[in-house]
């Protein structure tokens, strides 16, 4: 009799006449950046909200560490990842097929889903290096970010326009965004580059271990660059956020935005965007750096690749489109 029994349960619950409803499983991947910086914590902040749903919606979630936005525009478009963190301007590249994705060409199939926090082209140096401004890392041993990283993309662009290369340093070292607050207070770099929003664990990290100073990045050279692309904004580093920086320090920036690409499904971003935003007072307090953060600016911020489906479903519920 046993023997009989065992398919007819088997065949109810193929049929979902047990009473007992699962969504099926789909796992979908975040690519993120280095660990001490905000990409990390943007990726498993989406990733927490996603998997508190995960129950319903069958959508489990991971957000590893990637090498940056460059990385994860790539894995997106290779199918490796689902989606990811980019800065506004390597959106912008990828979509367009410039810059460092100049020689891919143009990427019609990237998709916005919305942009984050703002982020600030931080220059950190050892307070002894003698370094006041970004002409005088000329010279100098500076960690100009890992390829992969936005960081280097943008430095690689700041260069560019003041008609540098790497000859202009004594040392134009590769290190990830994790590594390099060491090697400035080891004493094996004088500076470090990186986009980032604040307060920042790696900067956190670099002011706390050894004395130094945030350095403003100004100048006509930069005025220009500023104002030849639409992903750039004057910004500044606030003062008090980290010792050794008193006073707000003039710099610019560019948006930390969430993308993906039409091979997600309009369902499963319609579900990742819906974790986030009707959650969003508990999205807020998971990084200082989301705090004042606010849902029409996030519709349109640092966009420039056209929103996804699933996305626009979502944002024509709420009215906000």
């Amino acid at each position: 009799m046993k023997l009989r029994i065992i398919p007819i349960i088997a065949a109810l619950t193929l049929c979902g006449l047990t009473g007992s409803v699962t969504a099926e499983e789909k796992y979908v991947t975040i690519g993120t950046g280095g660990q001490t910086g905000v990409y990390y914590v943007v990726g498993q902040s989406i990733c927490r909200l996603v998997n508190r749903d995960s129950a319903t919606t069958g959508i489990k979630c991971t957000a590893p560490s990637t090498g940056g936005s460059v990385a994860n525009l790539n894995a997106i478009k290779a199918g490796d990842q689902n989606m990811g963190v980019a800065q506004s301007d390597q959106q912008y590249n990828a979509y367009h097929g410039e810059g460092a994705f100049k020689e891919a060409g143009a990427w019609g199939d990237l998709r916005a889903v919305f942009g984050v926090h703002p982020e600030v082209f931080t220059v950190v140096a050892r307070a002894d290096a003698g370094i006041k401004s970004f002409d005088d890392l000329k010279g100098k041993r500076v960690n100009i970010g890992n390829p992969g990283s936005g960081q280097r993309a943008t430095m690689d662009a700041v260069m560019a326009a003041k008609g540098w290369t790497n000859a202009d340093f004594q040392l134009a070292s590769e290190l990830k965004a994790a590594e390099q607050a060491q090697a400035l207070c080891d004493n094996k770099i004088d500076a470090m580059v990186y986009v980032v929003g604040h307060p920042s664990g790696s900067i956190q990290e670099a002011s706390s271990s050894c004395d130094s100073v945030i350095v403003p990045v100004a100048g006509k050279e930069i005025d220009d660059l500023v104002g030849a692309h639409s992903y750039y904004a004057k910004s500044s580093v606030k003062g008090g956020v980290y010792k050794g920086t008193d006073a707000d320090v003039e710099s610019f920036g560019v948006v930390a935005t969430f993308v993906s690409s039409t091979a997600s499904d309009e369902e499963t971003i319609y579900q990742v965007v819906k974790a986030v935003f009707d959650n969003f007072d508990r999205f807020k307090k998971l990084h200082p750096a989301f705090e004042h953060l606010n849902e029409q600016n996030m519709l349109k911020d640092g966009l420039s690749a056209p929103l996804h489906d699933g996305a626009v479903k979502y944002y024509k519920e709420k009215g906000w489109m």
